[in-house]
């Protein structure tokens, strides 16, 4: 067992369930999304992308391409929580929380194509 792999792995994974925690819950509640959970979700994103860096093959460049998506996405859903919460005091109005969970749901697509990517890559591996 390759122990690089199981790590990348691991964040690939962790990276979407997070995000999907996050997603999870009425779309406009706020207290159903949680801000640390949104800023676990970009931290271990921002991990996964660097541990993806290292590959050179086509799936990596797929896995590498889905990573920048879901990271901007992520950081577009915090600078939202950020501004509307603390420069334009509009975080309770109804659909602010609506975007910024519409925007983490981009990168949960992102993250479920990379976890998809992740499957076939190993499906196809020979010994």
């Amino acid at each position: 067992m390759n122990l690089d792999k199981v790590i990348f792995g691991f964040f690939i994974v962790l990276a979407l369930t997070l995000n999907f925690g996050f997603c999870l819950g009425d779309i406009d509640n706020p207290s159903h999304h949680h801000v640390y959970e949104l800023f676990a979700t970009i931290v271990v994103n921002l991990v996964a992308t660097i541990l993806k860096f290292g590959d050179r093959s086509q799936m990596g460049a797929a896995l590498l391409a889905t990573s920048f998506v879901a990271d901007l996405q992520l950081f577009a859903a915090a600078i939202m929580w950020g501004y509307s919460a603390h420069i334009s005091m509009t975080f309770g109005q109804e659909g602010v929380m609506a975007g910024i969970v519409s925007l983490a749901s981009g990168a949960l697509l992102a993250n479920v194509i990379s976890v998809t990517i992740l499957v076939i890559e190993v499906v196809m591996l020979r010994r």
